[in-house]
């Protein structure tokens, strides 16, 4: 007859020594893989990274928020920006740094992506950093569009992302425009 009481110790120990590989981050990027990829199942990729930019829109005016109070400042400049964007990726294990910096876009790469292999195959997934980039970039400078050319996700070697600051006006013009959202205070 099984015993219906609790582990025993010796079995509790033996379980709680293996080398499962699981941990509250991995946990966590996996569920979001799994979300992401049944999104794109069932919706389309289109749809997908239509509710993943929903998303991040909200988490890029949280993070963007931390910055101006740490910085104790209503709006950051272009090189405080530039500067945001590559450490809040650092922050979150990410490997960004900035290749071109002009009054006219910032040019990021990346070798490492925060969601590690789990972003392999989820092009959804990189509207988290379209939209925090945009929405941090449009809501300091004015407007941002983000041009995602080359990303892990899609199997690239590293990630190449284009944040334009001003709008050029040319049909077919590549990427998510972004424009400073005004608040309840008409700011």
């Amino acid at each position: 007859m099984p015993d219906d009481g609790p582990p025993n110790e010796s079995a509790r120990e033996v379980i709680e020594a293996l080398p499962v590989p699981l941990g509250r981050d991995r946990f966590l990027r996996t569920l979001l893989r799994e979300l992401t990829g049944t999104l794109e199942e069932v919706v389309g990729l289109d749809e997908a990274e239509g509710y993943i930019s929903v998303v991040g829109n909200a988490v890029g005016r949280q993070i963007d928020g931390a910055y101006r109070t740490a910085l104790r400042t209503e709006r950051m400049d272009r090189r405080e920006v530039a500067a945001a964007l590559v450490d809040l990726k650092r922050r979150i294990e990410g490997d960004f740094y900035i290749i071109e910096e002009t009054d006219e876009r910032i040019v990021l790469g990346n070798r490492r992506c925060p969601f590690g292999a789990f972003v392999e195959g989820r092009p959804s997934l990189c509207m988290m950093t379209a939209n925090v980039f945009g929405r941090i970039t449009a809501d300091n400078l004015g407007y941002a569009r983000v041009d995602l050319q080359e990303t892990i996700a899609q199997g690239d070697g590293g990630c190449r992302v284009i944040v334009h600051l001003r709008p050029d006006g040319e049909a077919g013009t590549v990427g998510r425009e972004y424009f400073r959202e005004v608040d309840a205070a008409g700011e």
